[in-house]
């Protein structure tokens, strides 16, 4: 996403919700968050599942070092004790095996996700073990930029939804996806807003 195609989607926003007005006044337009194409990405956004960022963002940066250059082939040469050591769970190992023979065998291959509807993207991504309907909205979202990728199982959505609407508890991922109705096409700026403000609150805005 463009910081043009962005800052057009801002707009609509605030103007058609208050509360994403408020955001930007405490914190300002969000940024892009925008990613590299390819498996190194993906790899990125399965480690980010279930755990934080920076601890992902870790196990990510072994896994480099160890499989300098990050090719499906040099990740594959890795063994169970190599992966483990980096910080990968066995079931994220075995996530990042399917995910590497996909690309090595041409049933994954990135340079065709741009020319595809975001259904046939996630059709795609999602027939890899591993990635799922979270991994590949956040890769739409981050990678190709597409302007209504909604992750709406995403926590840092869920709390920063409550808090943001000042709800009595945590809304379900069918609760978020309903009020995310009204900001089609720009729900991926929508979730760009709300990550603004839950990383701002609580001081990691960067």
């Amino acid at each position: 996403m463009s910081e043009d195609l962005l800052r057009a989607g801002v707009g609509e926003l605030v103007r058609r919700e208050p509360v994403f007005a408020g955001v930007v006044e405490r914190f300002g337009v969000p940024p892009t968050w925008a990613r590299p194409p390819g498996m190194a990405s993906l790899l990125h956004i399965m480690l980010e599942q279930q755990v934080s960022l920076a601890s992902a963002k870790a196990v990510f940066d072994r896994l480099r070092v160890l499989a300098d250059p990050l090719t499906p082939e040099n990740l594959l040469r890795l063994d169970d004790v190599q992966l483990r050591e980096a910080g990968f769970s066995r079931q994220k190992a075995r996530y990042a095996r399917a995910v590497a023979s996909a690309v090595r065998d041409g049933t994954l291959d990135f340079g065709k996700l741009d020319g595809l509807s975001d259904d046939e993207v996630d059709r795609l991504l999602q027939a890899v073990p591993g990635i799922g309907p979270w991994s590949s909205a956040i890769y739409r979202l981050s990678v190709l930029g597409r302007p209504d990728a909604w992750p709406a199982s995403d926590l840092a959505i869920l709390v920063g939804v409550k808090a943001l609407w000042r709800l009595p508890v945590l809304p379900t991922t069918t609760e978020v996806t309903e009020r995310a109705e009204a900001w089609r096409p720009w729900r991926a700026v929508a979730a760009r807003l709300i990550w603004q403000d839950y990383l701002g609150v609580r001081g990691k805005r960067g």
